[in-house]
């Protein structure tokens, strides 16, 4: 029993010794964890501290930064201000400078008119003296020395208009010739056709030159069938990949290119073969030839033609004259030739026709003998056209005389067809050198960036740097080129020379 008590005592003396240790130990834990936290309050003060002084520090150099700007902005409005006081005052003494000088001129003036009122006074009163001088002299009153002189006036002011009478006539006469090349020169800007250049050779392209032996045949009996059949003269030479067809005939030359393409397309060649493709090859191109004419005819509003008639404008397709393929030729002067007489007011139809069929005598089946206007007119008449436009084709070359106005139209269009820059071969290549020339020649001045003929070189568009040159010298170097031009080149009719100056000012909002 004492054990157990000893026992249990031993155990609560522990259990108290235990409590009070930690007791002890949590009073200290509590005083260390308050110094920590002094600690690290004071470190925060300091830190909170400069940073409220920095700050400080940061608004106080942005206040005096403010400040200064806006004592500069004020010094430069002050500067201003005082420039601005200064030109006022040297303007201010200007108009007074002025004022004075306008005061002395008004009253130099005034001296002035003064004194010619006087002399006007004088001469009054020697006017009257000298006209009653020579009213005792000639014996003569006033209203009858003034009726006399009425009268020489009168017939001085009659010869005066008399000239002046000629002189609008001699002006009507160039207006109406004026007038006359405008009409011209308005139809030849509101028609334009492509020009097709043709020539006596054609080319027929192969894909390889085992074809050429195949239509050379054994012994030339295949090539020389296809000449006979269509009388073209066939080249095979050493040109790769290509046969050539000469011939003075565009419709034979046709005639062969589309039988050789359908021989070698075919694969089969040999004599009755040929003569075979020839024949069909024919029929198919008088075939085409027919609804060439009755497009043509179609297009240009041309009705009632006669079918041969037809046939002769589809021909035309495969002619040419001077380089200049017959068909567009003639489809152009129809369309000039319809202009014209839209603005003569005549006929337009039938100046249209006409302008059509002039050149019909160029496409015989066989060599004519007559003049190719007559031919044309003798064919036209048998297939039953109007007088009018029989004459008309017969009378482009002057081979007769002309009996309506429609006759001179087609000669004067078929002139400007032909001879216009460009359409036929002997003039092409002067007139491009001339279009190159008049360029090179605007471009050769200083601050020219641009130059551009049109109109067939009846214009010249400059176009220059707006820094480089000023309007008034745009006007002199419009004239200088103009002259150069008038000087150094030739050219027919006149040339216009506009000089174009152009200023952009561009800027972008973003």
């Amino acid at each position: 029993m004492d054990i157990i008590i000893g026992i249990v005592i031993g155990v609560v003396a522990g259990a108290v010794v235990a409590f009070v240790v930690q007791n002890v130990l949590l009073k200290k834990r509590k005083e260390q964890i308050l110094k920590e936290a002094e600690t690290e309050g004071e470190a925060l003060k300091k830190d909170k501290i400069l940073q409220a002084k920095e700050k400080f520090l940061n608004l106080k150099e942005n206040h005096e930064k403010m400040i200064k700007d806006r004592e500069r902005k004020l010094q430069s409005a002050e500067d201003r201000t005082k420039n601005k006081e200064k030109n006022l005052s040297k303007k201010t003494e200007e108009v007074n400078r002025k004022e004075k000088a306008l005061a002395v001129q008004q009253k130099s003036l005034d001296d002035k008119i003064n004194t010619v009122e006087l002399k006007n006074e004088e001469l009054e009163k020697l006017q009257q003296k000298r006209v009653l001088e020579l009213s005792r002299i000639s014996g003569m009153q006033p209203e009858e020395a003034k009726k006399q002189m009425m009268e020489a006036i009168k017939d001085e002011a009659r010869t005066d208009a008399m000239a002046y009478i000629k002189d609008i006539t001699d002006e009507a006469k160039l207006n109406a010739n004026r007038e006359a090349k405008k009409i011209v020169i308005q139809s030849i800007q509101r028609v334009a056709t492509e020009q097709a250049i043709e020539n006596s050779v054609s080319v027929f392209n192969i894909d390889s030159d085992e074809v050429k032996g195949r239509i050379i045949g054994r012994e030339g009996r295949n090539i020389r069938a296809l000449e006979a059949a269509t009388g073209v003269e066939i080249i095979v030479d050493d040109t790769p990949e290509a046969i050539i067809l000469s011939c003075f005939d565009p419709v034979r030359r046709e005639i062969a290119r589309l039988s050789l393409h359908q021989l070698v397309s075919d694969g089969r060649i040999h004599p009755a073969r040929i003569e075979e493709v020839v024949a069909k090859t024919k029929k198919s191109l008088e075939e085409e030839i027919a609804e060439t004419g009755r497009r043509t005819c179609i297009d240009l509003g041309i009705h009632g033609l006669h079918p041969e008639l037809t046939r002769a404008v589809g021909r035309m397709k495969y002619r040419s004259s001077y380089g200049q393929n017959l068909l567009q030729h003639s489809r152009e002067v129809a369309n000039l030739c319809a202009v014209m007489a839209a603005e003569l007011g005549l006929n337009v139809k039938l100046a249209k026709r006409a302008g059509l069929l002039h050149d019909i005598g160029k496409v015989p089946d066989e060599e004519p003998e007559l003049p190719h206007a007559v031919l044309g007119m003798k064919w036209a008449e048998k297939y039953g056209e109007k007088p009018d436009v029989c004459n008309a084709i017969g009378a482009h070359h002057d081979e007769v005389e002309m009996k309506s106005l429609i006759a001179p139209i087609v000669q004067v269009c078929d002139a400007v067809s032909g001879a216009r820059p460009g359409a036929r071969r002997e003039i092409v290549e002067s007139y491009i050198k001339r279009i190159k020339d008049l360029e090179s020649l605007a471009l050769s001045y200083d601050g020219v960036t641009n130059a551009y003929a049109i109109q067939a070189g009846r214009e010249l568009r400059v176009m220059v740097e707006s820094e480089k040159v000023s309007d008034l010298k745009a006007d002199e170097l419009s004239f200088t080129i103009s002259q150069k031009i008038q000087t150094e080149m030739t050219y027919p009719g006149q040339v216009k020379v506009t000089v174009i100056r152009e200023k952009r000012s561009v800027n972008y909002a973003k």
